[in-house]
């Protein structure tokens, strides 16, 4: 299982003069990678692979020696970088192809690049300082100890001028056992965030005028600043600060919420919904991407399987719609928040109905074999955040022990 923890780091004024100079460089060379990929497409037709490009910077170095004053696996990870867009450039394609609606985007040129990767070698951990080749010994706050074989080491600089390390580790895995608690099901919402189907409401932190004004007041700051001058780098910096503070008031919201649900419940079924489709909606775009579902949903497939749960998606279709009672389905406009039944009466808040019918439409497909659009096990992304990224196939398997028969996608 890889896992992913994220320090506060306090680099010295050389050191950060050290860090820009290196990720000036590191911006030239992948644009320059770019450039020769390009060159040898319309040359041979075939793309230009990652050995290929790290034996052309090895001959690069020799004619420009500046690249010199970059570690060699910092090199191979911005081959690696310009060979990942590559790849995900032709995977958009073969979507597109099959009828998906992507942005297919191919690779653009680099305007800045803010973080140095180590992928195997050129770093080494201690207590509270991380010794980085050609960088030196950099402070960083251990809030909390590594646990593992420790894989990579990334350090970035946020658009607030702040440092971070980002260690990535590989531990052992161990078997899944259930907390043995409730099963539920989670209705997102944007007046109410979270809906339960026991009946329970929980709210996210909402932005108060106070703060919008703030924001807004720091972001005409800057557009009346003239370009390129001191006063407007300043100005930017203090707007990307506000920022990300309102971002952390979230984010600590979402953090609490989602480990009190996986630690209160052993089976959480929620909606796959596609936000992006959904944010082109203008009138409640703004509501939607300030609710941050995506974040929520990956923060519970995360944290799931180490507090003993899990987390299935199942398809969102008619949810609202449908009465948890006798399965009537009927129209409802979105300024209704009581749904009543037309065919047996019953009456319930809009949201919780919709948690009723989630939380039985994942125990319905799991207690028989199912198709994998309907329901599946959720897995996280791989060094998300500090506590873990995935649920494992010893986590899916314990879907099958709660609800029989089962057949997980993969």
């Amino acid at each position: 299982m890889k896992t992913a923890y994220k320090y506060r780091a306090y680099p010295s004024k050389e050191q950060k003069a050290t860090l820009n100079r290196q990720m000036l460089l590191s911006k030239e060379l992948y644009n320059l990678l770019l450039e020769k990929s390009k060159a040898y497409y319309k040359e041979t037709g075939k793309t230009l692979t990652e050995y290929r490009m790290n034996v052309w910077i090895t001959q690069t170095k020799k004619e420009k020696p500046e690249f010199t004053e970059l570690h060699s696996q910092v090199l191979q990870n911005i081959s690696k970088r310009v060979s990942d867009a590559y790849r995900h450039f032709f995977r958009r394609c073969k979507e597109k192809k099959q009828g998906k609606t992507v942005k297919v985007g191919f690779p653009r040129y680099r305007k800045f690049v803010s973080s140095l990767t180590y992928p195997q070698l050129g770093f080494k951990i201690k207590k509270k300082n991380a010794e980085l080749s050609k960088i030196g010994s950099i402070n960083f706050v251990n809030h909390r100890e590594i646990e593992g074989k420790v894989k990579t080491l990334t350090i970035k600089k946020t658009k607030s001028q702040e440092w971070y390390i980002t260690i990535a580790v590989e531990k052992e895995d161990k078997p899944f056992i259930s907390n043995n608690k409730p099963k539920t099901g989670i209705d997102l919402g944007i007046s109410q965030y979270v809906a339960l189907s026991d009946n329970t409401i929980h709210q996210n932190v909402k932005i108060t005028k106070h703060q919008r004004n703030r924001s807004r007041l720091l972001q005409q700051n800057v557009s009346r600043k003239r370009k390129g001058s001191r006063n407007r780098k300043k100005a930017v910096i203090r707007f990307a600060r506000y920022s990300e503070h309102i971002a952390r008031i979230r984010q600590d919201c979402l953090h609490k919420l989602s480990y009190n649900l996986v630690h209160s419940y052993s089976f959480i079924a929620y909606e796959d919904l596609e936000i992006p489709n959904m944010v082109k909606n203008r009138r409640y775009a703004k509501s939607i991407s300030e609710c941050s579902w995506g974040n929520f949903t990956q923060m519970l497939q995360y944290k799931a399987e180490s507090a003993g749960c899990v987390a299935v998606t199942v398809n969102p279709q008619h949810t609202t719609m449908t009465c948890s009672n006798c399965g009537n389905m009927q129209r409802m406009s979105i300024s209704q928040r009581t749904f009543i039944c037309e065919k047996c009466g019953m009456r319930k808040d809009r949201d919780i109905n919709a948690s009723v019918n989630i939380l039985g439409r994942a125990l319905n497909s799991t207690s028989s074999n199912f198709d994998s659009k309907t329901v599946k096990a959720t897995e996280g992304h791989s060094g998300s955040q500090a506590c873990g990224d995935n649920v494992r196939p010893s986590a899916r398997k314990a879907v099958a022990e709660e609800a029989g028969t089962i057949r997980v996608a993969s």
